[in-house]
Formats: C-alpha cells, structure tokens, sequence
C-alpha cells in the first residue's frame, strides 16, 4: 500500500480523497495557498505545505513547488483529484520522472484520451470488433456535421488496474446544465434502452482493456433517438462520482489509491450491480438569479441528514469563501430505492440546509428544478434548463 500521498487539490475533493487515504491507513499531506489556509482538510492530514499566492496560476497550477512540496515532505505518490493538473499530461509526466507514483491514468492516455480524434480512433478500433463501428460513436466527421436537437448528456464510469483489466460502474446522467456547466446529476441515467445501455457499456470497457487503461475514467456521451454520440473521456475522477458510489457501493477514491499501489483491481464486472437510484445537486457560492460568484464568510450552517442523505464539503460556520476558485462549495446527493424517492429525499435535504452569509444556488435546485414537473416524471435534455431559466425571466421582463 502506498505510504504517503500528496493531495494536489483543495475544497471537497481534498477533503474527500483525506478521508479515503485515512480510511486505508495512508498518511497525507495538503497543499494550500495563502488564501486557503483555513481548509477543513488542512486539520485532518498529517502534514500541510503552503505552496504560493491565492491566484492558481501560482498555487495549484505551480508545478514546481507540488513536486517540491512532494520531496520535503517525504511523499510516495500525488493525487490530483479534478479540474487544475488532473488532465494534465505534463504534469503526471514530471510526477513519475521525479519518482512519485501518479494517482491516475499514465501520461499517454491522458495525452490519447484528450484529443478527440485519437480517442475517437481507440473507440471505433473496439467497435469494429464489436459491431458496426458507426453505429454508437460515429466518427468525428458525422459527430461535426450532424446536428443534435434534443441530446442527453450520458456518461460511463470505468475502472482499469493498467494491465488489461477494466470494469464499467454503469452510467449517469448529466443533462441539466447552464453554459455546459453541469448543475445535477443522477445515477443510473434514466429511460435508457437496456440493450443501448449494454452495448455502450461494454464498448467503454473494451476500449479500456485494449488501452490497457490504468485508474478511474468517464467515457462522456450525447444520447438522442438511439444513438450515442462520443463526446470525451474524462481521465480523472469525476465531480458527480458520489452518485455512482451510491448505487454501487463501489468506493472510486479507494479503487484510484489501491491501484495505484499496485494492488490492482480486485473487482470483476459480475460482482457490480445497480442497486436504487442516486441524485447530486452541485451547491454554488452564486447568486440563483444573475449566477454572478457570492464569496464571503459563511454566518450560519446546518447540513441535512436523515436516511440516503450525503454531504460532501469543505465548508463550516465561519468559513471565508476566497474569490480565487471554482464556485462549487458543496454536493448534496440523495439515495433512494427509486428516483421518486430519491427526489423526495432530495426535497427534503434541500429544505433542511440552512446556509447563511453568502449567496446559493439553493433556491434554482429547490424552487425551479425539483418542483419541475416534466423533470420529476424523466430525464430532460441538454437545453432544457435553460430554456426553462428564460420561461422564468419573461415575466420579470414583461413587468419591466
């Protein structure tokens, strides 16, 4: 098992991937910026490097003083959660070149992965073994020319252990988004066609086998009328993986750290199943009406509870938001034996949170999309949100 690792992150992710190296008796050590000394994760790892300025560009994004921040500390590995360097070819090529074990894909399949005609060249070489390569991802010049009216964001989790092993932990649902930013997430995607369902699932893990892919993946797909239509790969664990750990029971960090220790992955793809249904609401630091960033001190928090509630943050009473990243303070996800009840439990845990001081998202969760009755009854499509946001703005306007 791996002896130390470096959490090259911040915010919930840091806090997240603390408690899993924990969970396995893994000593940790958290970067931070000036701005970010306040972290919650910061009083849980076992050691803490101020690594620059509160700008990323000269904190999370400065190579040099991660891997520094590595070699002082007497690190084994690195973890880079997501967003910053976690796609970053370069940087999980500097990691290995200076002796620390990566806690992700090797560089070439990052590098392979993040070029949408490579990874369209690896997916159609799995399908012409499979079936008529053109028939689920299409090639890049179809994917280009042919216009989607009403897709649906579906996405594949996938595990590798590097050596030619790989498993899909089914799929989720993406599709309510603002400015292709995703603001909910749901797991298993509903009103799939089983065999569509089967087919992609199993062509996502034959393109890993043949890749030989190492660690956690999200193969990222628009679904219209049948079809699916290759988007990207995502080489890194994803935001919304918590709505797959529900459903599975699978832990995504945990797989990440044992196969990076060269543990492999001990999980065979007849040991997963699906079990209920799971939903995520990204809660944001913004304003629910213009979405312009609310940083600031937090004055108050309650975090729900209560059956098939989780809550994955870094925020606390006191807590000074800085104005330098993401806006993304929390994510509320529900469990449930259905999506009713899923969506019920959802209702509830949004009206229990109680968070002061700054601005939320809460109310555009609560008001506008779970009392949404053609949401509620089925999963929309990509547009749908926003359509439904400017239906929301022509009253105002009409007024003014």
């Amino acid at each position: 098992m791996l002896q130390k690792v470096l959490i090259a992150n911040r915010g919930e992710i840091a806090l997240r991937i603390t408690r899993a190296c924990k969970t396995l008796g893994i000593k940790t050590v958290g970067i931070y910026s000036d701005a970010d000394k306040d972290l919650m994760h910061l009083r849980f790892v076992d050691e803490a490097v101020c690594i620059g300025p509160g700008a990323s560009s000269e904190s999370y994004l400065n190579i040099p003083a991660i891997i520094t921040a590595a070699e002082i500390t007497g690190a084994d590995a690195i973890h880079p959660g997501y967003g910053f360097l976690s796609e970053n070819a370069e940087f999980a090529e500097i990691v290995e070149n200076s002796g620390f074990i990566f806690i992700g894909p090797r560089p070439e399949h990052i590098r392979l992965m993040g070029n949408k005609v490579s990874a369209i060249i690896v997916l159609e070489s799995v399908q012409a073994a499979q079936r008529d390569a053109e028939m689920w991802f299409g090639d890049d010049t179809v994917y280009m020319e042919r216009f989607l009216q009403k897709p649906r964001h579906v996405e594949v989790q996938v595990l590798g252990d590097g050596n030619g092993h790989a498993i899909h932990l089914y799929d989720r649902d993406c599709s309510l988004q603002r400015r292709h930013q995703k603001v909910l997430e749901e797991a298993p995607a509903p009103n799939l066609p089983e065999q569509a369902r089967a087919d992609i699932l199993e062509a996502c893990v034959n393109a890993c086998k043949l890749m030989q892919y190492r660690g956690a993946g999200t193969f990222e797909f628009l679904f219209e009328e049948g079809e699916f239509f290759f988007i990207e790969m995502n080489t890194r664990v994803q935001v919304e993986h918590p709505v797959t750990e529900m459903v599975t029971g699978v832990d995504i960090i945990e797989q990440q750290l044992r196969i990076a220790a060269g543990l492999g992955l001990e999980l065979e793809q007849d040991q997963i199943e699906v079990k209920g249904h799971a939903i995520e609401c990204r809660i944001n630091a913004e304003d629910p009406t213009t979405f312009l960033p609310s940083p600031g001190k937090i004055e108050s928090f309650y975090a729900p509870g209560g059956a098939g509630i989780r809550l994955d943050s870094h925020i606390y009473q006191g807590y000074s938001i800085p104005p330098y990243y993401d806006s993304m303070i929390a994510k509320l996800i529900s469990y449930g034996k259905d999506r009713e009840t899923s969506l019920s439990r959802m209702r509830q845990a949004l009206d229990e949170m109680i968070l002061t001081g700054i601005k939320t998202n809460i109310p555009l969760h609560k008001d506008l999309i779970l009392k949404d009755k053609n949401f509620c009854e089925q999963a929309m499509d990509i547009h749908y949100l926003e359509k439904h946001l400017l239906k929301q703005l022509e009253p105002q306007a009409e007024k003014a």
